[in-house]
């Protein structure tokens, strides 16, 4: 029987939610109901199979931690960040090279910014990871869309006062000049800002546990970036204790076959991926 389960929910947020008109607060600015920045198709039904989960493995789970994807408007990975060499404004899920930079194509609109940004793009393709992509302006600091989705925010409110725990918040994203998919580990660190360097703390918290659970979103991109990164840098190893809740993450359209990959990936290295409701009949079980 597990002596400890951690449970890690990455990015839950409203802005990667498709969320039906039910959870479509009013904007009372606009009188429109507000719209997610970028839903993410089957979240909302991720999300609530999550927050069934919890409930019904409350007792069983004896740490929450939520991340949670934070940033400010002006962002190197904004439509306002950047300019096309015409002066034409950049759309969102446009990926820009440095060569494309250096080319003219595209420019910061600061041209202050051009050699800090050359230099992100030349350390960022050198990591092999990720080519820079412009997405939509999303989970801004203090809006609605980065809140966390309303189905997980009550499941893990009723774990607070059941268990009288804390869910430990981890934000990410904040430093403007770096993309940070992982919550552990912004794609470059910025050795001037430590929120963008390995999170020892969260590691080491993540470590004591002898079952650590992952979902949120997306499957394609953080929960995967995440994952990577713990798989790099757990402390103690023992990666058969990490299990990928499959039905409560999705991937962001189009990049499908790397959320299955992913998975694929993190089962070779001895992970587990297992449905929430096959995961929770197992708590349960140890429990009885």
């Amino acid at each position: 029987m597990p002596r400890s389960v951690h449970l890690l929910i990455i990015d839950p947020q409203n802005d990667f939610c498709d969320l039906p008109a039910g959870h479509l607060p009013v904007d009372p600015i606009t009188g429109r109901p507000r719209q997610p920045a970028l839903p993410v198709a089957g979240a909302h039904a991720d999300m609530r199979r999550l927050a069934a989960f919890i409930d019904a493995g409350a007792g069983a789970l004896d740490a929450i931690t939520v991340t949670l994807d934070s940033h400010h408007r002006l962002d190197i990975a904004h439509p306002v960040f950047w300019r096309r060499g015409d002066g034409a404004e950049v759309p969102p899920f446009t990926p820009i090279t440095a060569a494309q930079v250096r080319a003219g194509e595209y420019q910061p609109r600061h041209l202050d910014d051009l050699p800090r940004t050359l230099s992100y793009l030349d350390e960022l393709e050198s990591r092999g990871r990720y080519t820079l992509m412009v997405w939509p302006l999303h989970c801004e600091i203090g809006t609605w869309g980065h809140n966390v989705h309303a189905d997980v925010h009550a499941a893990y409110s009723r774990w607070e006062d059941q268990r009288q725990l804390i869910v430990r918040k981890v934000p990410k994203g904040t430093n403007p000049w770096t993309e940070h998919y992982s919550a552990l580990m912004a794609e470059v660190p910025d050795p001037d800002d430590p929120r963008s360097q390995l999170n020892r703390p969260l590691l080491d918290a993540l470590d004591r546990a002898d079952l650590i659970l992952v979902a949120g979103e997306a499957g394609s991109h953080c929960v995967k970036a995440t994952v990577e990164h713990l798989a790099e840098h757990l402390p103690g190893g023992r990666l058969s204790r990490v299990v990928l809740l499959t039905d409560c993450m999705s991937p962001v359209a189009g990049f499908e076959d790397a959320q299955n990959a992913f998975i694929q990936r993190m089962r070779d290295l001895g992970m587990q991926a297992r449905t929430s409701a096959d995961m929770a009949r197992a708590l349960a079980a140890s429990d009885s």
